[in-house]
Formats: structure tokens, C-alpha cells, sequence
């Protein structure tokens, strides 16, 4: 099944870093097995932030992970935020739509 990455992070820059998400979206069209995001605003804590990506696999997001293109991406990110990044790694195991 499917694998997503979450980013909990803190930051007063939030438009300059969906800026740079939007960026990477359109110039990586082809990322290894990314099959989207999306950015999460925290209601209960100020400049609070959690990014949800999705991945085909573990094995296609750790070989995304590995492109210069992402490192890129993070190190700009990282410059943006209030302190460090907290990463967490997920294998999805049961999906529910509904329709």
C-alpha cells in the first residue's frame, strides 16, 4: 500500500513556504512515486503547521528523498521555519472514501 511523510514545523513564513511547495509541485512533475501534499494550519497553536505528503511506497519516497531537487527543497524550507522540522514516517494500512 501507499506511504506518507508528514512535516510538523512552526513558522511566521507560511505563505513563502507554500510558495516554494507550489514551486517544487511544478518544476518536479515527474517525482518518484509523489502522489501529492497537502498543508495543514493548526488551530489551536499559533504559526503551527503539519505537511501531508503521499507516496505509491516507502521505497519510491526514500528515492525521492535521495534527489538533489528535494534536498534543495528542504534546505529552503528548513531557512523558513522557527525551529526544527519533526519528520514522521507512515505506511497507510486502510484508506476510506466517501463518495
Amino acid at each position: 500500500m501507499g506511504f506518507i511523510q508528514t512535516v510538523s514545523f512552526t513558522t511566521s513564513r507560511i505563505d513563502e513556504v507554500q510558495q516554494l511547495a507550489e514551486q517544487y509541485d511544478r518544476d518536479n512533475p515527474n517525482a518518484p512515486g509523489f502522489l501529492g501534499s497537502k498543508i495543514l494550519r493548526d488551530r489551536d497553536r499559533e504559526n503551527a503547521y503539519l505537511i501531508i505528503a503521499e507516496f505509491e511506497s516507502y521505497e519510491l519516497a526514500m528515492e525521492n528523498s535521495n534527489r538533489p531537487e528535494t534536498d534543495a527543497f528542504a534546505r529552503k524550507m528548513g531557512e523558513m521555519l522557527d525551529g526544527p522540522a519533526e519528520y514522521g514516517n507512515y505506511d497507510l494500512i486502510a484508506e476510506q472514501e466517501r463518495g
